[in-house]
């Protein structure tokens, strides 16, 4: 079944920034971690939080080589809420992040994947162009995506990753690009169900939550 729709886009990293501050105020106003956090614009956002931001270039707080690293530095259930926000999708092992995420994390963890078949999906019809993070540069990159799925895998890791670490998924949406009613109606009529947000929603975007066991 297609997930809830929220209408946005982020031309840039901070109005991406300023959607997390604004739509996930509830759950960032105690100990926050920003895992990938690049130049940690939410720093200056989140007022009502502890924030560390942690990454392996830009203006972080600690710096930590992901792909590299055998544990993040901290305890376990050190942080209320923790976030990875288009920052899976750029690592090998990604699999052993987020299990790191769920662990230092007490309550919150706010994670967003990319729908990488919506860009994709014009540069491949139209047999021509590129897409973002994806292709052979004719130099080494930085950084790059390392994954490639469509918007119904990123739920199917979403569940599968609740199921193994007996967390709950309080809240999960899409983000898609603001397009006409009319537009959004002929297309939802010509591929139905989820073949629509694998062709056009662009961002997958999860709250879980860890249940404290009561003693």
């Amino acid at each position: 079944m297609p997930l809830p729709v929220v209408y946005t886009s982020f031309p840039t990293r901070e109005s991406r920034s300023e959607f997390v501050a604004d739509h996930f105020s509830q759950y960032l106003d105690g100990t926050v971690l920003d895992v990938g956090c690049f130049e940690a614009p939410l720093r200056d956002l989140l007022k009502a939080a502890t924030y560390t931001g942690i990454d392996f270039c830009g203006n972080p707080d600690l710096k930590i080589d992901l792909e590299t690293m055998t544990r993040l530095p901290f305890d376990k259930d050190s942080y209320r809420a923790v976030l990875c926000i288009d920052t899976l999708e750029h690592l090998e092992n990604l699999h052993f992040v987020f299990d790191e995420v769920v662990r230092v994390s007490s309550q919150f963890i706010i994670a967003s994947l990319p729908n990488c078949w919506c860009d994709a999906r014009r540069p491949i019809e139209k047999g021509r162009g590129q897409f973002g993070h994806y292709g052979l540069p004719t130099t080494r990159p930085q950084d790059r995506h390392k994954w490639f799925f469509s918007m119904s895998e990123a739920r199917e890791f979403t569940d599968a990753k609740a199921r193994a670490h007996g967390i709950e998924i309080i809240e999960q949406f899409v983000a898609e690009k603001p397009r006409p009613a009319i537009t959004r109606w002929l297309r939802s009529i010509r591929y139905s169900g989820n073949r629509y947000q694998n062709r056009y929603a662009r961002t997958l975007w999860t709250v879980f939550e860890k249940k404290r066991v009561r003693t």
